[in-house]
């Protein structure tokens, strides 16, 4: 699955990832590889990527949007 993370600023993250978890407004939720469409809004928290080659990231965010479709993840970060 393919992560991107932007901000109005830069884009901060950009690769293929394994899994990430997110702070949604209803409370933290998990994507993997495949997962069903959505869209959701993100409450301040971090985001927790697990890449590609087993290496864990973190990213503190202060709200925004995530988009899932087709194995790409796209978050629009504050």
């Amino acid at each position: 699955m393919h992560l991107e993370i932007i901000t109005p600023d830069k884009k901060v993250y950009s690769g293929d990832i394994k899994s990430a978890v997110l702070p949604g407004a209803e409370g933290k939720f998990g994507i993997l590889n495949n997962h069903a469409a959505m869209i959701s809004t993100l409450k301040k928290g971090k985001i927790k990527v697990v890449d590609a080659q087993q290496q864990t990231h973190t990213f503190d965010i202060n709200g925004g949007v995530a988009e899932v479709n087709n194995n790409k993840l796209i978050v629009l970060a504050e």
